[in-house]
């Protein structure tokens, strides 16, 4: 009879451990699969990295002058141009400034700074006109590649009074509702509520 009990009480005890051994594994597998997942999130908008909101086409004219001095410094050769700039700026944000952080508990990434619309990219055709070569002070292929450089920069100056990073600003909404539909793609939930977010959009945002 004795035998029949320490049998019994030894598969109650390795029952015990067999159950407690699965209940470990168990808990380990699913925590390696939300962290996974976070990381795939997390990756996912990384990857989407730059989003244009606004759009704005410029016409320039530019005027280049380049004087050089030769011979002692005694004379002097100038060489000028004028250039009609046709530029597209894109402009909005850069995604790997957001500040995120999974929360793996409660499967949320959560959303604590937004960056600043900026100038993702400016794309300048440029047409010669009124070319003038000096002397001894004539343009070269370097001359051009200066040019396309500064013409960029004569864009780049005009872009905050253009107001286009204004209107980038009032689109960020549609940032965010765009990470949004990311997080959610598998079964998350984006938290933003560290944000400073008008009552207005904020109400857009839980409609």
């Amino acid at each position: 009879m004795d035998s029949v009990v320490v049998a019994f009480i030894g598969l109650l005890f390795g029952a015990g451990i067999m159950y407690w051994a699965y209940t470990v594994l168990n808990k380990k597998k699913r925590k390696e699969l939300v962290e996974h997942q976070s990381t795939v999130i997390l990756d996912r908008i990384k990857t989407v990295c730059k989003l244009v909101t606004v759009e704005g086409e410029f016409a320039e004219i530019y005027k280049y002058e380049n004087t050089k001095e030769g011979w002692l410094n005694l004379l002097t050769s100038k060489k000028k141009a004028l250039v009609v700039i046709n530029a597209k700026a894109q402009v909005g944000y850069d995604l790997k400034k957001l500040k995120l952080k999974a929360d793996t508990e409660r499967k949320r990434i959560l959303l604590s700074e937004f960056p600043e619309p900026e100038v993702l990219s400016i794309e300048p055709d440029l047409q010669f006109y009124d070319i003038k070569n000096g002397i001894f002070n004539s343009f070269s292929p370097n001359d051009l590649t200066d040019l396309n450089t500064n013409a960029k920069e004569h864009i780049r100056a005009k872009i905050p009074e253009s107001g286009l990073l204004d209107s980038a600003k009032s689109e960020a909404l549609q940032a965010v509702l765009l990470i949004e539909k990311i997080v959610e793609t598998i079964g998350w939930k984006l938290d933003y509520s560290a944000l400073e977010i008008s009552n207005r959009d904020k109400q857009y945002l839980e409609q």
